[in-house]
């Protein structure tokens, strides 16, 4: 397993070691103690599974603490463009975005730590995405951006046109990042 750093502190890039033969393929897509080798030593408490047609857009999202998550995505079948923004006060990349792509056939998985707006953009028809998180859902502490904030200046996919993104409604009514007051 390879850990990346990111140019985003504390947001890393986890390439498995894949074997292939002609049954398939096999990976670890977790290990403790390589995971805390690398820092990320949270408890995950949580799996969440998506569905998705290509369009779909997801977020930007998170929750403030006590109920705060990390997150360990990736995609099973499919593909999406991953989306994380630093929302750390205190943090010299605060309001710095990084993406990536991630699929079912790269295998790569993003750690998005507590403090971070997640979303993503499903990039394939049937995208099944996964991710363990360190902290319950608890809707109260929901908290969020709009996905196509000026001030954040995210490049979705330009292959993908904006009239035809799938969006819930309440992805709809986030405020604007220069409204948002971050918990972290």
């Amino acid at each position: 397993m390879n850990i990346v750093k990111t140019p985003i502190e504390g947001l890393l890039i986890i390439e498995p070691k894949v074997w292939k033969d002609n049954r398939g393929y096999f990976y670890e897509s977790f290990n403790a103690n390589l995971f805390a080798n690398a820092g990320i030593s949270h408890a995950f408490v949580q799996d969440n599974q998506s569905f998705s047609q290509k369009g779909a857009l997801r977020g930007l999202h998170a929750q403030k603490p006590p109920f705060a998550q990390g997150k360990l995505v990736r995609v099973i079948a499919g593909s999406v463009l991953d989306v994380a923004v630093d929302i750390r006060k205190n943090s010299a990349t605060f309001g710095h975005h990084f993406s990536i792509e991630l699929s079912g056939e790269n295998h790569k998985q993003l750690w998005v730590p507590p403090g971070f707006l997640h979303g993503f953009l499903t990039l394939a028809d049937h995208t099944i995405f996964t991710y363990k998180v360190t902290s319950y859902y608890d809707r109260d502490s929901e908290i969020g951006v709009m996905w196509n904030d000026a001030d954040l200046n995210i490049k979705w996919n330009a292959e993908i046109a904006e009239e035809s993104l799938l969006l819930s409604e309440k992805d709809l009514l986030l405020p604007a990042f220069k409204d948002f007051d971050s918990p972290f």
